[in-house]
């Protein structure tokens, strides 16, 4: 369950054309690299965070005691694990596999509900225990891909759950539209969100929680000092700006032409299936021999996650980055090889 895109291209990689990682491409933008090169004259100061807490609260209409700023998403996922009281979790699969890694590091027994590819891997709200009293969800899921409906995500929460929506990938999809992150009526709602994939800081590492001020004060006491350092705190603060909320709209736009791109590129496969619809930054497919085909992919000079790792799929399954056309028509030449055998 350890297992994350960017093993396929950590050891040897460096020639590979990268369609394993879901950053966006030519990220960090050169104006955020200017914002965060200057953050290097105050690095003997210790991080404020209390202007970041400010603007990503505004950009969600929350106070700011109901959000958490976390070392990525993955560290939210931890302090969650670490200071939850359930005694019965679930976690959606298939999904980010990190959620329940954590719970199972804090010692959280975790029920699986396991989507369907028959039914386009879509959430029926009623496939979830009622007597769940955790339930962590993706939305747009890593690796579906899939857009589940705000309503059927907030139908799941109730008093005495904690509803946890990772969505990491929301601002890959244009206008946001099944995003729970403004709703602040839905009973032990909890929103993570990440700068990782549309402004490429998987480096850097950060994201952030939105839940409510009890909620977000006890993950709070679970973190150390300091957890977010001052780049990333100005990160978050300089891509909460309504220009940076602009050029992300725009972003995902252009990844919603270039996903476009890529499904009539790989239709023209009889051997491979496209799951979706696909809405975020990246599509699964099930192609027979998948395993050999990504090795022959990467002979090739592309590197491509495999997806056998998400509990609920098989070795038959790969999950493909959006990148733009040109690199799109390179890749399908090169499946069109690696097909062929």
């Amino acid at each position: 369950m350890r297992h994350h895109g960017d093993a396929e291209v950590r050891d040897g990689g460096d020639d590979l054309t990268d369609l394993a990682v879901n950053v966006r491409a030519g990220t960090p933008p050169p104006w955020l690299r200017e914002r965060l090169a200057a953050t290097l004259d105050g690095l003997a100061g210790y991080p404020d965070d209390r202007a970041a807490h400010r603007a990503v609260a505004a950009r969600h209409g929350r106070p700011a005691e109901e959000v958490l700023l976390t070392a990525g998403a993955a560290e939210a996922f931890v302090l969650l694990a670490r200071t939850t009281r359930a005694r019965h979790a679930v976690v959606v699969h298939p999904q980010f596999t990190e959620p329940e890694a954590a719970l199972r590091d804090a010692g959280r027994p975790v029920h699986r509900v396991v989507l369907r590819a028959a039914d386009g891997f879509r959430l029926d709200p009623w496939a979830v225990p009622e007597s769940a009293d955790l339930v962590v969800v993706g939305n747009p899921t890593n690796p579906t891909s899939v857009l589940h409906p705000a309503a059927d995500l907030a139908r799941l929460a109730r008093p005495g759950r904690t509803l946890v929506v990772d969505e990491a990938f929301m601002d890959a999809v244009p206008g946001e539209p099944e995003s729970l992150a403004a709703r602040r009526d839905l009973p032990g709602l909890v929103v993570l969100r990440s700068l990782t994939k549309t402004w490429g800081l998987a480096g850097l590492r950060v994201g952030y929680v939105i839940g409510d001020p009890e909620r977000v004060a006890a993950l709070r006491r679970a973190q150390p000092l300091w957890p977010v350092s001052a780049p990333g705190l100005t990160a978050a603060e300089a891509c909460c700006a309504p220009a940076a909320l602009a050029e992300a709209e725009e972003a995902a736009r252009r990844t919603t032409a270039d996903r476009e791109h890529l499904l009539r590129r790989l239709a023209e496969f009889d051997d491979v299936e496209v799951a979706g619809p696909a809405r975020g930054p990246f599509v699964l497919l099930r192609l027979p021999g998948a395993a050999a085909v990504r090795a022959r992919l990467r002979d090739l000079g592309f590197a491509v996650r495999r997806a056998d790792t998400f509990p609920g799929l098989s070795p038959d399954w790969l999950r493909i980055a959006v990148r733009d056309p040109a690199t799109t028509d390179r890749f399908a030449a090169a499946l069109s090889k690696a097909l062929d055998g």
